[in-house]
C-alpha cells in the first residue's frame, strides 16, 4: 500500500516541462548569484552578453515564494528587463535540447579581471553527443561535459518534492557561498555565456565569446539536481584574494 502510494507520487515531467524547469532554475540562480554576491549594490555596472547595455541598478529586490525558499529577485525594470531577453533565447535553446551548459562570470570592473565563475553543466538524459560552440571562440573548449552519452544508465525516477528538495539545497549552498568565496572589491560587471550546440539558430545580438576562465582558480563542487530527462551540475571558481 505504502508502495503504491509513493509510486503515485513520481513526478514525471515530459521533456518540454522538464527544459522549462531547467530555465526557470537558471533565471533563478542569476538573480541570487548577483545579489548573494553584491553585484547590485555598486550604483550601476554594465553587461555585455548578449546585448551592450548600461543598467543603473539600485539595491532593490523583491521576494518571492519558490522552492519552499523566499527568492530574492530584482525589481528593477531595466535589469528584469535585460535578464528577460536573456531568459527569451534561453527557453528557446533548453526546449530544443540545445544547451549543454550555462555560465555567470563577475568581473571586476576596475582591473577587467574575472574574479567568479559560476557554471551549471547540463547533461540531456539519452542525448546523443554534439560539438557545442556556444557563443564562444572557436579555440575555446568545444565539447562539453553536459552533452551525454546515450547509453548511460536511465534516471531514476523522482517526486516533485525530491526535485524540488535537491535544487532547494543548491541555493541554500548559493547562499551558504559568503562563507567561503573572497569579498568582491570594487565594482563588478557580470557576463551570461550559453554553450548550445553549433547548430543552432543565433539571434545576431548574441555574440562569441572567450571562455572568461579564471587563472589559477580555486573550484569548489557543488550540489547538483535532476529530472527524468536532465541532470544540472554546479560549479564555481574563484580567485583567490592576493
Amino acid at each position: 500500500m505504502s508502495s503504491e502510494k509513493d509510486k503515485s507520487k513520481v513526478h514525471k515531467l515530459s521533456l518540454k516541462g522538464s527544459a522549462k524547469l531547467v530555465a526557470e532554475f537558471f533565471e533563478y540562480s542569476i538573480n541570487s548569484i548577483l545579489f548573494q554576491r553584491g553585484v547590485y549594490p555598486p550604483e550601476d555596472f554594465t553587461t555585455s552578453v548578449p546585448f551592450q547595455m548600461t543598467i543603473r541598478a539600485l539595491l532593490i529586490v523583491s521576494s518571492v515564494k519558490k522552492y519552499g525558499l523566499n527568492m530574492l529577485v530584482t525589481a528593477d525594470d531595466q535589469v528584469k528587463a535585460y535578464i528577460k531577453k536573456i531568459m527569451s533565447q534561453l527557453n528557446k535553446w533548453m526546449a530544443g535540447g540545445k544547451i549543454s551548459k550555462l555560465v555567470v562570470v563577475i568581473t571586476s570592473r576596475e582591473t577587467g579581471e574575472h574574479v567568479e565563475r559560476w557554471q551549471f553543466d547540463v547533461q540531456i538524459f539519452g542525448k546523443q553527443t554534439k560539438v557545442s560552440s556556444s557563443r564562444k571562440a572557436p579555440d575555446s573548449e568545444n565539447a562539453s561535459p553536459g552533452n551525454t552519452d546515450p547509453t548511460a544508465s536511465p534516471p531514476i525516477e523522482k517526486t516533485e518534492k525530491e526535485i524540488q528538495d535537491e535544487i532547494q539545497a543548491i541555493f541554500r549552498q548559493i547562499t551558504a557561498s559568503v562563507t567561503f568565496l573572497p569579498v568582491l572589491d570594487g565594482d563588478c560587471t557580470f557576463n551570461v555565456l550559453v554553450y548550445a550546440d553549433a547548430d543552432s539558430e543565433v539571434p545576431v545580438e548574441w555574440g562569441d565569446s572567450d571562455a572568461k576562465e579564471i587563472k589559477n582558480a580555486e573550484k569548489v563542487q557543488l550540489r547538483s539536481f535532476s529530472t527524468n530527462n536532465h541532470r544540472v551540475e554546479t560549479l564555481v571558481s574563484y580567485r583567490l584574494a592576493e
